[in-house]
């Protein structure tokens, strides 16, 4: 069984930067899909951006050129890499695997992802 555990949240200053991590355990990243995700009160879980197994990323427009997705494939752990945060970017963050074997394009639904961490809380004050 695939687990993923994310770790790295905090409260911070607008303008500052966190990594978050999200290690995996009971499978590996480097052949799957990963993605990450957040979830800010009262609003829907929304993509953040995706990595495939290929290491090709993607991210939604309003974290390009502030936040980056990378993996370390012999640590088998994700990184989002925030930088610049705004307060909007508040939420809790979610890592997420998918579970099909090198898939091709990208895939950005939360429903795409099969396995999910726990969630890590972050804050970003004004």
């Amino acid at each position: 069984q695939v687990q993923l555990v994310e770790s790295g949240g905090g409260l911070v200053q607008a303008g500052d930067s966190l990594r978050l991590s999200c290690a995996a355990s009971g499978g590996t990243l480097n052949d799957y899909d990963m993605g990450w995700f957040r979830q800010a009160p009262g609003k829907e879980r929304e993509v953040v951006g995706v990595m495939k197994w290929s290491g090709q990323t993607s991210s939604t427009d309003s974290v390009k050129g502030r936040f980056t997705i990378s993996r370390d494939d012999f640590a088998n752990t994700g990184y989002l890499q925030m930088d610049n945060l705004k307060p909007e970017d508040t939420a809790i963050y979610y890592c997420a695997r998918g579970s099909g074997y090198r898939q091709s394009g990208f895939r950005l639904g939360k429903n795409d992802y099969q396995y999910w961490g726990q969630g890590t809380q972050v804050t970003v004050s004004s």
